[in-house]
């Protein structure tokens, strides 16, 4: 199954398992222990530890995939922070969508001030490599500030009826901070964070916006790629 060359090499497993699990984990809001479970359903046996080093290792490899491979996302940027309490202190979660509800970029910080929105925008510029077109927020001065202190002038529209794209960004980090009873430290979010977007991203399809047959094809073309980024198929 495996070449010289496959980032698969040394495993005892297959590629197929180890995507697999590493798929289940990111893509839905599972525990390790449940990923266990469904695995074992299909008489595959492994430890939820094993399911743990298979999703940070892998799963960094996958998401590194489809960052590079990503198109250009939009020039109208939705940002929001949400707060998330990590070992009884406070740490926000900053994130960055598109105007179709590509994840741009998320940033966990201990702070909510100028310096923390600037260090995001800062991130996603060089990121982007172009500033945004028109940015939306709520009603965070920290925000305004950071833009003004960039000497940026793009456009800023701060209304939180308009920010709902990047409120909803968050809820697949909610469910899973619950499935998981919080996470374990800013480190253990920011690692979640950055494998998770892209895999979501990947997998975005609006499916209220198309027909069935029009969202099966994407589907199919998602799972298509999955498959080439896991490395799924190689010739021994």
């Amino acid at each position: 199954m495996t070449t010289s060359k496959s980032i698969y090499r040394g495993y005892r497993f297959p590629a197929e398992v180890i995507q697999q699990a590493v798929w289940l984990y990111f893509r839905f809001p599972l525990s390790l222990r449940m990923v266990e479970d469904l695995l074992a359903v299909r008489g595959i046996i492994v430890s939820h530890e094993t399911v743990r080093c298979w999703a940070e290792k892998f799963g960094r490899i996958y998401a590194s995939k489809i960052r590079r491979r990503a198109p250009q996302f939009g020039d109208k940027w939705h940002l929001d922070e949400v707060v998330i309490s990590i070992n009884g202190k406070k740490h926000w979660l900053w994130r960055a969508v598109d105007a179709d509800g590509f994840v741009l970029d998320a940033l966990v910080q201990s702070r909510r001030d100028r310096r923390a929105a600037e260090k995001l925008l800062r991130k996603l510029i060089r990121k982007q490599c172009r500033a945004p077109r028109v940015m939306v927020t709520d009603k965070l001065g920290s925000y305004g500030a950071a833009r003004t202190g960039m000497g940026m002038n793009f456009e800023h529209r701060q209304h939180k009826g308009l920010n709902n794209r990047a409120e909803n960004s968050h809820l697949p980090t909610r469910r899973r901070e619950r499935i998981m009873n919080r996470f374990k430290s800013a480190r253990h979010l920011q690692r979640f964070v950055s494998i998770h977007d892209p895999i979501a991203n990947l997998h975005n399809c609006p499916r209220h916006a198309m027909s069935s047959s029009d969202y099966r094809a994407l589907r199919s073309e998602a799972m298509a790629a999955w498959r080439e980024i896991a490395e799924l198929g190689v010739a021994a």
